[in-house]
């Protein structure tokens, strides 16, 4: 049993966009150990005793901030209620009780790589392009939030956004990323279930069915990158998501010549070290995205990759 978390910060508001989906903001008690306190992409850990049931102790996960470093008064998370946890103390099972004023645990540094800076420098001149499945969207709400906060006049056309979920109403953080089109910003939105939506117009299946062969010559125009301009020449692909979203925009991205930051899978495809990563992801679940052991997973990708890269 985990040991009883000491409260340090306090739950200022909570946005329900659905039963099962909403964003939380978070304020600390004592400022952040850094200046700023996070980058954007980075997250934290937020924690809470399980009061009910004693017996369970506390339980802590990790949380990608969705707020901006600019936005100071508290941090902002985009959660959605796990139905089946793996755990049989989950955090969004105590979260979801939890109103304004409740006290709870927050972890006072923010961590993680997944960053432009981190992953391809802030001077990278390439088209970002952010893929998202579901809450995976709040480290991409953080970049370009960041960017428009501190300067309402920032030309954010170096950013693609696209963001997966079952209905429309899961969309969090449409009409905010919508608004930022006007500042050049790419945003596009699919629903996976439009049978249960009628009257939804936009785009139809999963985020990572943007990636698929015969739908790629219509992300490339899209992208304004034109004819198989989808190219690590052109772009960086960042992924925020589940298994399923990463592993599928990999095998779909090779072709391309799309390279994964990943350490086993780019020894799995016998990657140069002198060939730049430009795929990277954050991953919410622990299923290996690519099944590294399966030569049959392994080998096409290898051939396809290395027959991508010949052509550079």
């Amino acid at each position: 049993m985990a040991k009883p978390l000491s409260y340090n910060a306090t739950l200022v508001e909570r946005i329900d966009l659905t039963e099962q989906l909403a964003i939380f903001k978070v304020k600390p008690d004592e400022p952040a150990e850094a200046d700023p306190q996070f980058i954007p992409g980075q997250y934290v850990t937020l924690g809470m005793n399980n009061e009910a049931q004693v017996e369970l102790g506390s339980v802590r996960r990790p949380m990608s901030i969705a707020s901006a470093p600019e936005e100071r008064d508290a941090l902002e998370f985009y959660i959605r209620y796990v139905n089946y946890p793996e755990s049989d103390n989950p955090l969004t099972h105590l979260l979801w009780k939890a109103q304004p004023s409740d006290r709870l645990f927050m972890r006072n540094r923010a961590i993680g790589k997944f960053t432009v800076h981190d992953a391809v420098g802030d001077d990278d001149p390439r088209l970002r392009v952010c893929l998202a499945a579901g809450t995976g969207l709040a480290p991409f709400v953080s970049m370009v939030r960041s960017l428009h906060l501190g300067d309402p006049s920032a030309d954010l056309g170096q950013y693609a956004i696209l963001h997966g979920a079952s209905y429309p109403a899961d969309l969090g953080y449409r009409d905010e990323l919508t608004d930022l089109t006007q500042h050049g910003l790419r945003y596009m939105a699919t629903v996976s279930r439009p049978n249960e939506a009628p009257d939804w117009s936009g785009d139809v299946g999963r985020a990572e069915d943007y990636f698929k062969a015969d739908r790629l010559p219509e992300l490339d125009q899209r992208l304004g990158l034109g004819p198989d301009g989808l190219r690590p020449d052109n772009a960086v692909v960042l992924i925020c998501g589940l298994q399923g979203t990463i592993g599928k925009t990999i095998l779909r991205l090779i072709p391309r010549g799309f390279v994964p930051d990943n350490k086993k899978i780019r020894r799995a495809l016998e990657v140069p070290e002198d060939v730049p990563a430009n795929l990277f992801f954050e991953q919410y679940d622990s299923t290996p995205v690519i099944d590294v052991k399966d030569p049959a997973v392994v080998e096409p990708l290898r051939e396809q990759l290395h027959a991508a890269l010949a052509k550079v």
